[in-house]
């Protein structure tokens, strides 16, 4: 039974995966269907990213300290109805629409699944977790593939439909497999939910805006507004019981650590390994379905990896793994940024790349939730936001790069090997996260205030 739970969560996440891998073939259509400028269109995937980033911490909360199945639930029905709206819609900006609110469901996919899986398996909580970074590349493997056969045959609106049968399937396993769970003590903080979503937004738009000649201008006002916004929620956050960020652990140094790492992680696996595409039809002239056909030995080598990965982590412990797989990364990059001549060394790198990330992916996953294993899900809410933080930074830069310099090539080598020094950088903040399993795990201050308090209740 256990074993279904994990299949039942796993083919949400598959679904997430195979939506936004998709949704890249059908672009190009999409754009020239309803006539709009690039920079218009553009929003149908900026939007998503939006939507996304400021979800999952806000998810992470509220299934911590709600029924997960319920949460999973929510979130798994929001996606479908979305994808429903998307494919019916008539015009540029009903689809944007619905992308964010599809964004919504699919932000929360990962972190409510997680404390799912925490509960289900206590014992083998670190190798069930790592296998969930094998889902994804099999959905980025699916997605192209089945997204340019849907598109050529059936057109751009089958991308969203084909949601609507998986996602049904997801949701009858759900209601009838998942545990109950039972709701814990604590509170969701309103206020600070809404800062936050407030804050991040206002960022990630500003990132958004800079990838755009004519909106650019509006870049600095959104940063401005992010920067006040964090602020009144730092306020905010010291002030209440139960906030939505407990800054007492966030603040700690493995945590500093640990998303710092994230977010240089999400620069290269969120961010510019996203624009592959971009760089083989630039510099090597593929088309489409060459480009599909790239990304599939970085896919193959990203289940492999975190497949071994994932069922010996308890014997190797999370350094080593971490070094590994951050040195395989650095190589691939700096060996991307050299152009290689033979397109057979290509396919090379690529599956380098993604063996080092497949090593990256659940180690660092679970290095994060060692550290506050009580509160997963909330911890992969916060992990996700620093990766798509990342991600969104890398790109926007990246592409600003490439279009400053003016000469693919040299613009594309520029970013490979501006990412890989970012990786060398990040090396000693391995050093200063969990080890192995068991070591470093903490407890919120907050919780730690709660658990003190009963302890005094039951003295007296």
């Amino acid at each position: 039974m256990n074993y279904m739970i994990f299949a039942t969560v796993s083919v949400a996440l598959m679904l997430s995966s195979i939506s936004a891998t998709s949704i890249a073939v059908a672009f190009p259509i999409i754009t020239s269907y309803f006539m709009v400028p690039l920079t218009i269109a553009g929003w149908i995937i900026s939007v998503y990213q939006l939507g996304f980033t400021v979800t999952m911490p806000i998810i992470g909360k509220v299934s911590d300290v709600f029924s997960r199945k319920s949460t999973f639930i929510v979130c798994l029905v929001l996606f479908i109805v979305s994808s429903a709206m998307c494919a019916v819609a008539k015009n540029i900006e009903m689809l944007i629409f619905f992308r964010l609110v599809q964004a919504f469901g699919g932000g929360g996919f990962m972190p409510s699944a997680v404390g799912i899986i925490s509960e289900v398996f206590p014992e083998s909580r670190q190798k069930m977790i790592g296998l969930f970074s094998s889902i994804f590349p099999i959905g980025q493997i699916i997605g192209p593939n089945v997204g340019g056969w849907l598109v050529d045959s059936f057109g751009w609106r089958s991308v969203f439909l084909i949601n609507i049968p998986i996602g049904l399937f997801a949701l009858i396993l759900s209601v009838f497999l998942l545990p109950a769970g039972e709701r814990k003590k604590g509170s969701i903080d309103f206020l600070g939910t809404g800062l936050l979503g407030m804050s991040l937004a206002m960022l990630m738009l500003g990132l958004t805006f800079l990838g755009y000649g004519s909106a650019a201008k509006w870049a600095w006002p959104s940063f401005v507004a992010s920067v006040v916004l964090a602020f009144l929620l730092l306020r905010h956050e010291n002030k209440v019981s139960d906030p939505i960020l407990d800054l007492d652990i966030l603040k700690r140094k493995p945590f500093v650590a640990a998303n710092f790492y994230n977010l240089i992680y999400g620069g290269a696996v969120v961010g510019v390994l996203s624009l592959i595409p971009t760089y083989a039809t630039a510099i090597y002239g593929m088309t489409p379905s060459e480009c599909g056909l790239l990304l599939t030995p970085r896919s193959v080598g990203m289940i492999i990896a975190s497949v071994l990965t994932s069922i010996y982590i308890m014997e190797w412990g999370y350094r080593w793994p971490l070094i590994i797989g951050n040195t395989a990364t650095v190589v691939g990059l700096y060996l991307l940024g050299l152009e290689p001549a033979s397109v057979l060394f290509l396919y090379l790198i690529m599956f380098l790349l993604g063996a080092g990330v497949g090593v990256l992916s659940p180690t660092a996953n679970n290095a994060c939730i060692e550290l506050l294993p009580d509160r997963a899900a909330t911890i992969t809410g916060i992990r996700g936001m620093f990766r798509q933080m990342g991600g969104a930074l890398s790109v926007t830069i990246a592409t600003l790069v490439v279009e400053t310099v003016g000469d693919p090539s040299r613009g594309f080598a520029i970013v490979f090997f501006g990412l890989a020094i970012a990786f060398i950088a990040a090396m000693p903040l391995i050093f200063m996260m969990p080890s192995r399993p068991g070591a470093g795990v903490e407890r919120s201050g907050h919780a730690l205030k709660r658990q003190e308090a009963t302890a005094k209740e039951r003295v007296q």
